[in-house]
Parts: C-alpha cells; sequence; structure tokens
C-alpha cells in the first residue's frame, strides 16, 4: 500500500478546481492553564497568543492549494473585518476569490477555539444561518456558473451557514459544465440532485437516510441523488466508497496519534477531489483521501497536507519521518511555525529509555505545539559518560524516541553541548530537567524561555545500570 500510495501521489495533476460553500474564518486563541477561577467552577486560560485561519468551505479550498490544485471559490462574505481577514488569507493560499460575493447584511461566521496544551477548551461561534438576500444569491449563482465552466471539477463544501439554499443548489448542479462533487452536511440533501459523487460522515449518513445499517444507508442516498458514488468515513474504522454498481471498498483508518479532528473531513473531501480531477480511479482517490485525513489528524486546529508530506508518510511511516538532519529540521520548523506553532525543544542521551525519559517528554511537549528532541551521537555520549556507553546506537535510540507520542522531531547533533543546535532551532521553550535549577542552561540566549521538568526520583541510565550490575535485575 504504501508503494501504491507513493504512486498514486506522483500521477497527481494540478486540476483547476472550484470550491462553493460556506466560507468561514477559524479563529484560534492559544494559551496555558495553571488554576481554576476563584468566581466560577471554570479553568482560567492565560492567552500566549491568537491567529486565523481558513474554515468551512475556506478550509477545503486551502488544503486543495496544498495538495497542488489551481483553485478558485465562491461564496459570500460579509462586509466586516473578518471578511477581509478571510480573503487575505485564501489569497495567500493562492486561490481566486473573484467569484466571492460580499453582503453586508449577512456578516462572517467566525469560529473562535479556545486551546490549551493542544486540547480545545471551549468553540465560540459568530455566525447567522439564515439565507443569503435574493440578490447575493443570483450574483453568487451567476459568479459560481462562470468558474465552474473553466473548471475540471466543482467541489460544494455546504456547512448549512444559508449560503446555498435549494434552489440556488439545484441550479447550480444541473448547469455546471463540470462534474461536481459534493460535502453533504445538509439535512436538505436533496437538492444535490444529479452531482456525480458525495462524501459525508457515519453521522450525517443516518441523519440523511435514517438507515442504521450505513451500506442500506449509502446505496439509498446514491438512489435517491443519482451519483455515480458515494463516499462514506467511517472515523476510526477508516473510509468506505459505494459506487452505483458493484461492491463497495473499505480502506481502515491508520493507527497514529490523534491530536485534532477539526478539518479531517475537509481534508478528505481536498484529497479525494484532487484526485478525481486528476483522473484517478474511485480506489486510488479514497486511498489518497484516507492518507490524507490520517496525516491531518496528528495536527492541531484546521490544518492541510502536501504532497511531500504523503510521500514521506507513504515511504516511511510515522517513526522515521520524524528524523531528521539539521538542514531538513530547520525547513520543517520554518513551515511548522508559519502554521503559528510553538517549538518546545529539550535534549540528552536517552541510553536506556525510561519511564522518567517518556515523563519528561511529555512535559516537555506539553509546553509547545511540537517538540524537537536532540539526540546525543555514539561519539558524544562516549565523551560524556565513558567507555561502554552507549548501551544502544544512536539509530535505535533515534527510533525508539520517534515511536514515542509526545516527540514530533528527532535530531542527531556531534558536539558535546547542543549550543550550535539550540542556536539554529531557536525554540520558543528549552526543556531541562529539574537539576538545571540554579545552573546556566546551554543555549539559554537562543530561546524564549526556560522550563524545568520534574523529575522521578531513582530514576536514571546511570543507576539503572549500576543495580542490573550489582544485582543482575533492574
Amino acid at each position: 500500500m504504501r508503494d501504491r500510495l507513493i504512486d498514486i501521489v506522483d500521477r497527481l495533476k494540478s486540476p483547476r478546481i472550484f470550491v462553493l460553500g460556506d466560507l468561514i474564518l477559524d479563529r484560534f486563541v492559544w494559551g496555558s492553564v495553571a488554576r481554576v477561577s476563584p468566581e466560577a467552577p471554570v479553568q482560567i486560560l492565560n492567552v500566549e497568543r491568537e491567529e486565523f485561519r481558513p474554515g468551512g468551505a475556506s478550509n477545503v479550498v486551502k488544503n486543495l492549494a496544498a495538495l497542488g490544485a489551481r483553485v478558485s471559490c465562491g461564496g459570500v462574505v460579509g462586509r466586516d473585518e473578518g471578511g477581509r481577514e478571510l480573503l487575505r488569507l485564501l489569497r495567500r493560499a493562492r486561490a481566486d476569490v473573484r467569484p466571492v460575493v460580499s453582503d453586508p447584511r449577512k456578516p462572517t461566521s467566525v469560529k473562535t477555539r479556545m486551546i490549551a496544551h493542544n486540547q480545545q477548551m471551549l468553540r465560540v461561534d459568530r455566525e447567522r444561518t439564515e439565507e443569503a438576500a435574493p440578490e447575493t444569491q443570483k450574483r453568487l449563482l451567476a459568479a459560481a456558473l462562470r468558474a465552474a465552466r473553466k473548471a475540471d471539477l466543482a467541489i460544494v463544501s455546504d456547512y448549512n451557514k444559508g449560503t446555498l439554499p435549494h434552489r440556488l443548489c439545484e441550479r447550480f448542479v444541473r448547469g455546471a459544465a463540470c462534474p461536481v462533487l459534493v460535502g453533504l452536511k445538509s439535512r436538505d440533501y436533496r437538492k444535490y440532485a444529479r452531482a456525480s459523487g458525495a462524501s459525508l460522515n457515519r453521522s450525517e449518513l443516518l441523519t440523511i437516510s435514517r438507515e442504521d445499517d450505513p451500506d442500506r444507508g449509502a446505496r439509498k442516498v446514491i438512489r435517491e441523488l443519482g451519483l455515480e458514488f458515494l463516499v462514506v468515513t467511517l472515523g476510526e474504522k477508516g473510509m468506505r466508497v459505494y459506487p452505483r454498481r458493484g461492491d463497495p471498498l473499505t480502506l481502515p483508518a491508520s493507527a497514529r496519534q490523534v491530536y485534532d479532528v477539526t478539518g479531517a473531513g475537509d481534508t478528505a473531501l481536498a484529497a479525494f477531489g484532487t484526485g478525481y480531477a486528476s483522473g484517478l480511479s474511485l480506489e486510488e482517490c479514497a486511498i489518497l483521501a484516507n492518507a490524507a485525513s490520517g496525516v491531518v489528524v496528528a495536527k492541531v486546529g484546521t490544518e492541510t497536507v502536501t504532497r511531500d508530506e504523503l510521500r514521506a508518510q507513504a515511504a516511511h511511516g510515522d517513526g522515521h519521518r520524524k528524523i531528521l538532519r539539521l538542514p531538513e529540521l530547520v525547513k520543517a520548523l520554518a513551515a511548522e511555525r508559519a502554521r503559528g506553532r510553538k517549538v518546545a525543544f529539550t535534549n540528552g542521551c536517552f541510553d536506556l529509555l525510561h519511564a522518567g525519559h517518556v515523563q519528561a517528554l511529555e512535559f516537555a511537549r506539553s509546553k509547545g505545539d511540537l517538540l524537537v528532541v536532540g539526540l546525543n551521537t555514539d561519539r558524544s555520549v562516549r565523551a560524556l559518560k565513558g567507555d561502554g556507553r552507549p548501551v544502544f546506537p544512536q539509530g535505535d535510540r533515534a527510533r525508539l524516541l520517534a515511536g514515542l507520542e509526545a516527540v514530533d522531531y528527532v535530531v542527531l547533533f556531534d558536539e558535546d553541548t547542543p549550543a550550535r543546535l539550540v542556536e539554529r532551532v531557536r525554540p520558543d521553550v528549552l526543556v531541562k530537567g529539574e537539576d538545571y535549577r540554579g545552573k546556566a542552561v546551554v543555549g539559554r540566549g537562543h530561546a524564549g524561555r526556560v522550563e524545568l521538568a520534574p523529575l522521578v526520583p531513582g530514576l536514571s541510565t546511570s543507576e539503572i545500570l549500576r543495580r542490573i550490575r550489582s544485582h543482575g535485575r533492574p
């Protein structure tokens, strides 16, 4: 399957895809929680930064662009700061926003997520979901049909925010001069009759089909809408594709750490659409979409997946993809920071990995959005610890670290201290053990701040080795 995924990614073209739907602005408020409010039984979020990202149909647009498609988008935004920010983000993603229309009576939908330690605490929505004015609908439909004439595929992303009323959708699907792929979230799903295909999750399928059995529900939707195929995402059970004729294809989900499922459906829809518009088979589109959604759930917030990430995932899996040389790491961190992610860093020999190491790494990961671990090479371990160390060679130690959920990147360094590495990484948070309290921390001047991780008494590699030699057991 890995070789096949690489072949699929390599055969992707740069199709022209038009997205019509509910354009939403996602606002993320990042911070930390250390105490409970004395005024009410609620946690206090100490805000550290805020950022905006495209959401809803806008996230589909950004994912398409990240996968190499040439994208244009249509929808409705308000004449407000949220609308201006959203259009700016879409232009930065190299999307053509000329089909977007504005309506002063319909403010831009904004979803605010409060996040502490990579976990959502609260979501606040500001929106008005009534239908856009008739004149706005007329302008949007005309712009959408013009854009579809230039596209290889149209994707409709409906979040029930009033952008896509029944008549507008009917006229667009029937009048579009290209295949139409629909993200089915609306209970009024019959407005998408005669679309080429549709995608939805298990809960959405149950809602619109009223069938407990997904196979019966999928066949019912295909018949009622006259679809060529239906894609059903099943969460931890993977994905199932139902062609109009023939048996369904089921793909298992990838086993991996899930940090956030926000926008995963958008990523799957964008990946499937990119493959479909590139002329791939339904099975190949499903493999691509399943892999893309598996990568994106390991990120926090509405995120994207690139072709390079899919190739790396296919070639190496999660563990080896984390192990990078310093130039590759610097490039990867630049991309992470462009998405607003905070970098935590720690370093060590990590020989005979034990529970104390794991606790320290989990503590370090909690201080940032991602964790980089600097790992001493075998030569530098010998210089620090003496002959007979390390017990395990650097390749094995790196692979063990990369297998931990708390670790995002591993990089080897050969110097006796990590000073040069910290200078290149420039972490937002530099994490050392509690035993460094009151001592000079190498690299402090190239880090945002220093945090000290608590130690587990009696747990150290040297102590474990001493006990093994003394008693023949740890």
